[in-house]
């Protein structure tokens, strides 16, 4: 007798360092539900606020899909009329919550990323994905308009010849050539992904948090703003990482041959 799969959710988990924020919906590709678009501000918000976590990352259960983007099963009711704009409201407000965050956060890409599902990775910091891989926006086959404040972090990561191809065309792509348009920082084995992004998180994780944040800051700043970034607001946080104990730490370890211990502050 087969066991049933477990209804939608999105859930959070810690692993040492490590927020674990997974997409479960394994019927349908780990596509997304209202419901689910709705709980990923709150799980980010709760990995922010846990001082034990460094590093936040997204994936989808089991290994055949990352995301296949929203669940088009409730597009006859969510997505027609005033209630596809509050719809798209929790779309946005998914991909603010992560593109906003100040700790980094890492795509762990597993098959399909599709749609909504590439908007969600696009926003993450890092993508790292397996061969398996199959990457699309097929909103032109389905007729939807495609937000431009959903193109920009498209933009950030492809030239835009290819963020028109995957928009005009719909079209699926390999890891391999997601690769290289630039929607993808690596491509593993399936085998060897999960152990790839645990030693790329635990990398990040081990460095000084307030320099890590900094830096975040700055390139999105400067790639959101480019003519006008808000550069107060990235000075200060330039200033606080030299005037943190951080700092003194760093400086110590090195001098003594030793790993430091960041914490923060």
């Amino acid at each position: 007798m087969t066991k049933p799969l477990p209804a939608p959710s999105a859930t959070l988990s810690r692993q040492g360092a490590i927020a674990w924020i997974v997409f479960d919906n394994q019927a349908r590709m780990n596509a997304l539900t209202a419901s689910m678009w709705a709980a990923i501000p709150g799980l980010v918000a709760e990995a922010e606020a846990d001082p034990t976590v460094r590093v936040i990352v997204l994936r989808g259960a089991g290994q055949k899909a990352f995301c296949a983007g929203a669940d088009i099963s409730e597009f006859e009711k969510a997505r027609t009329g005033d209630a596809a704009k509050t719809y798209d409201a929790l779309n946005h407000a998914a991909y603010e919550a992560i593109s906003t965050a100040s700790k980094p956060n890492i795509a762990m890409i597993h098959g399909f990323c599709l749609g909504g599902g590439l908007g969600m990775a696009a926003v993450c910091d890092i993508r790292l994905a397996d061969e398996a891989s199959q990457f699309s926006i097929p909103a032109a086959k389905l007729g939807i308009g495609y937000p431009p404040r959903w193109v920009r972090p498209l933009l950030a990561l492809a030239k835009p010849a290819h963020v028109k191809e995957l928009l005009f065309t719909g079209r699926r792509y390999k890891g391999i050539d997601a690769l290289a348009m630039g929607l993808v920082n690596k491509v593993y084995s399936t085998e060897l992904l999960e152990g790839a992004v645990i030693a790329l998180a635990e990398d990040i994780a081990a460095n000084a948090p307030l320099s890590i944040r900094a830096a975040k800051l700055a390139i999105d700043e400067l790639i959101a703003r480019p003519e006008n970034p808000h550069q107060t607001k990235v000075d200060a946080a330039v200033a606080a990482c030299f005037a943190s104990t951080d700092y003194t730490e760093g400086r110590r370890a090195f001098l003594e041959k030793r790993t430091a211990k960041f914490e923060g502050k």
